[in-house]
């Protein structure tokens, strides 16, 4: 990518090293030489091995397992850059923690979305990279500027290539619509909605399908998949109601346990995922096709260093 590097330095703590060194590869400059570790007593220890002063930082760190690690990390990060005299530190968090936490659902609930906005902004975060958080809405806990990716044209990217036929774009539930219509858009397919009702946390029950599945490719799309008791059970109800083939994707592989087993043990297919979240070896599947997000955020960069509009990457179908 032609533009001026000199004055980019790209950061990782240790959420996703090699997402980092992705990204940077395809910018075309090196990590910046840093150290992030812990101390004896379990303090987390960050020493940035070159100077920074007057830099356009990028610190790469999903809030991912172990969230309050890699949290502390970012923010720990974000001071050192700070008191190291950055010129502007921006915070590319592919995977946004504590999202699900965006409102109180019952009396005394924290906002705990709201709060991890405010220690970014506290510690020094400038602006801030995510991809497809959880509710857009929380866009706006910051008052700072947000650039919010989709994961669609990479996902939708993929599927085209697979020439699939009938298909279809399945919503696990309500709330998901709006994420179904922009995949149905770029795939140019229909879309049908799982209506279902959750007793408790953790657990899905499927009740209702709005649309119609029966012999047809059915492609259910998540941000999330955690514990995949949702995404396993609205795929059971698929090919009950006659769907040749069910077919996943998810923004975000977070694959709390039991979720490979559910996945394995499941009627899909195939559950295709991206690399915000690092997939352990002890979470690996045949079932799973994990997609790079680099190339997407390493445009994102090189536009926002270049002062160039960001939304145009994302506004094609």
């Amino acid at each position: 990518m032609s533009f001026p590097t000199d004055n980019v330095c790209i950061l990782t703590g240790n959420a996703n090293p090699q997402l980092a060194k992705d990204i940077a590869e395809r910018i075309g400059i090196p990590l910046c030489e840093a150290f992030v570790g812990h101390f004896n007593n379990g303090e987390i220890q960050v020493m940035i091995e070159e100077s920074i002063r007057g830099k356009d930082i990028f610190i790469i760190q999903s809030t991912s397992f172990p969230v309050n690690d890699n949290l502390m990390e970012l923010l720990i990060l974000t001071d050192a850059c700070k008191r190291a005299s950055a010129h502007s530190i921006t915070a590319v968090v592919p995977y946004y923690a504590y999202a699900r936490q965006d409102r109180k659902t019952r009396g005394r609930e924290p906002i705990s979305a709201k709060l991890v906005a405010n220690l970014m902004t506290t510690a020094g975060v400038s602006r801030v990279v995510t991809v497809d958080l959880h509710a857009g809405q929380i866009q706006g806990f910051f008052d700072i500027p947000v650039d919010h990716l989709a994961a669609a044209p990479v996902l939708a990217s993929y599927f085209r290539e697979q020439e699939i036929e009938d298909l279809v774009v399945v919503s696990p539930d309500l709330g998901g619509v709006t994420r179904a219509r922009i995949m149905a858009d770029f795939l140019h397919a229909p879309i049908a909605i799982i209506e279902k009702r959750r007793p408790c946390p953790g657990c899905a029950e499927v009740m209702n399908l709005i649309g119609e599945v029966e012999g047809k490719t059915a492609l259910l799309i998540d941000d999330i998949v955690d514990t995949a008791g949702s995404l396993c059970e609205g795929a059971k109800a698929l090919h009950e109601r006659g769907a040749k083939h069910v077919l996943a994707a998810c923004s975000h592989a977070i694959l709390s346990d039991p979720a490979v087993e559910r996945i394995n043990a499941s009627v899909i297919d195939q559950l295709v995922i991206t690399d915000s979240i690092p997939v352990p070896p002890e979470k690996q599947s045949d079932k799973l096709v994990t997609l790079s997000l680099a190339q997407s955020l390493a445009d994102v960069i090189v536009r926002i260093q270049s002062h160039r509009s960001v939304s145009l990457l994302f506004n094609h179908h």
